[in-house]
């Protein structure tokens, strides 16, 4: 899968700790854990990521040795102000651009009222609501 210029990084994998951000299968992903084999006669350890995807929560494992590199998305995270509210979405606006546009709401739905500002995480070119800061 190609990706935009700019979308991510790359790190060792020796650097990736639990809450920091990989990509796994092409999904940017908060990790959950990490599990740490014993170097072998032949090779370097593995490491076993478990990751939970920060646009669909969807559970995720990357198995690589750990001297390797992975992916890491580059994330934005920006404020905006709640324009309206329906059952499932969210209209906002940005609030350094002013440009509006529609979010899901899934897990903030009680939480959101027009006039609130929250923050939005932006990376691979999708947008999520993060958290409620105000109203």
């Amino acid at each position: 899968m190609a990706e935009a210029e700019g979308e991510f990084q790359f790190a060792s994998m020796k650097d990736i700790k639990v809450g920091r951000y990989i990509i796994i299968d092409g999904v940017p992903c908060r990790v959950v854990d990490i599990e740490t084999s014993a170097p072998g006669k032949h090779g370097p350890a593995k490491m076993r990521v478990t990751g939970i995807g920060i646009f669909d929560g969807q559970k995720k494992t990357l198995l690589k040795s750990s001297d390797g590199e992975t992916e890491v998305p580059v994330i934005k995270k920006r404020k905006a102000q709640v324009v309206s509210v329906s059952d499932k979405s969210a209209q906002l606006m940005d609030s350094e651009t002013f440009e509006v546009y529609d979010i899901s709401t899934e897990g903030f739905t009680e939480k959101l009222n027009a006039g609130a500002e929250v923050e939005v995480m932006e990376a691979m070119g999708r947008k999520a609501l993060a958290r409620v800061l105000s109203g």
